[in-house]
């Protein structure tokens, strides 16, 4: 999704082919023969402290959005405040880092808002097995997400929310 919303963002025309994970093409293997995952799409700001800022973001993104997400649907019922409190925790923290920008990149929709608006399409099933309101518990963080939605690049590449 991240590699569509990019694509879409910069007017890149493309083809899509769906890779099959387990059985992995020729060209998937030698476009990245080292970790063998479907390729990235990088994105290089101009400044080198920008660039370093928005890959840890991102790698922050990669590694504690999900998993903490994932805990609000796997935790058992005696698990399930620690899980929300943590997800919640997490989304503070990118909240305070966006700060009154509109977007991670101050102005314009960036790397970091690309490697974390997919996870907006989970919400919804987060609001539900958690028994939470991320909207109330982070409201700048959700007008964020409603704001990257906006964008036909967001809006077209991500899956339906009630699907997830």
């Amino acid at each position: 999704m991240r590699v569509r919303i990019a694509l879409a963002e910069k007017g890149i025309q493309y083809e899509y082919k769906e890779q099959n994970l387990m059985n992995k093409s020729p060209l998937l293997l030698q476009m990245n023969p080292f970790h063998k995952k479907i390729p990235v799409l990088i994105h290089n700001p101009s400044d080198p402290y920008e660039r370093a800022h928005a890959r840890f973001w991102a790698d922050y993104v990669d590694k504690k959005i999900y998993d903490t997400g994932k805990k609000i649907w796997t935790s058992k019922v005696e698990d399930q405040e620690a899980a929300n409190i943590e997800f919640i925790e997490c989304l503070k923290l990118l909240e305070g880092e966006l700060g009154d920008n509109p977007y991670f990149d101050g102005e314009c929709f960036g790397f970091v808002d690309m490697a974390l608006i997919p996870y907006y399409t989970w919400f919804p099933a987060y609001d539900k097995f958690g028994n939470i309101s991320i909207e109330a518990e982070c409201p700048k963080f959700v007008a964020w997400a409603k704001k990257c939605m906006q964008k036909e690049s967001v809006s077209k590449s991500l899956a339906d929310p009630d699907t997830v």
